[in-house]
């Protein structure tokens, strides 16, 4: 099974080589006309990413995460969601490596098979990080409603934690 797993990157790869032979499509120019298009791209997001990045360390140094945690835990509570993985649900949509070290902590102090730590594992698995997202994705807009779009995440990544630890209780 492992041998099947480990050919079907390859045989994607070589599937769309015969495709764009196929079609006449000159492969090499396309790669080399796609990877000219790459550097000015990079160079309009590294600044949301930066600023993403700086703002995500300040909130956690400054001691306004810690403050924001013990504020809202009890909402967290009230509405079903284990106030001990708060941490977590803060720290995921700022940053992805912050959060795996979250949720690390979590399952080595609840142990793995814990209703606190099924809670994190869905919750972190069912999310994504969507200020770093919104930065890459509006960098690229000329028009850009990033408030909307912001609190329509926000919104439905506080749904989906309400409705994974449900799940979570339930099963």
């Amino acid at each position: 099974m492992n041998y099947i797993f480990a050919l079907i990157v390859p045989v994607i790869f070589l599937a769309s080589f015969a495709y764009a032979s196929f079609k006449k499509v000159k492969v090499y120019d396309s790669f080399c006309q796609g990877v000219k298009a790459a550097p000015p791209l990079i160079l309009s997001i590294f600044p949301y990413i930066a600023a993403v990045m700086m703002l995500t360390k300040l909130f956690e140094v400054s001691g306004l995460q810690a403050r924001f945690e013990t504020l809202i835990a009890p909402v967290f509570n009230f509405l079903g969601v284990p106030e001990e993985i708060s941490p977590l649900i803060l720290m995921k949509p700022l940053s992805g490596g912050g959060s795996i070290a979250v949720l690390t902590d979590i399952l080595e102090k609840y142990g793995v098979d814990s209703y606190i730590a099924r809670c994190a594992c869905v919750a972190y698995g069912a999310s994504d990080t969507i200020f770093y997202i919104g930065a890459v994705y509006f960098a690229g807009l000329k028009r850009k409603k990033l408030t909307a779009a912001l609190v329509i995440s926000v919104f439905s990544y506080l749904c989906s934690i309400l409705l994974c630890c449900l799940l979570c209780k339930v099963m």
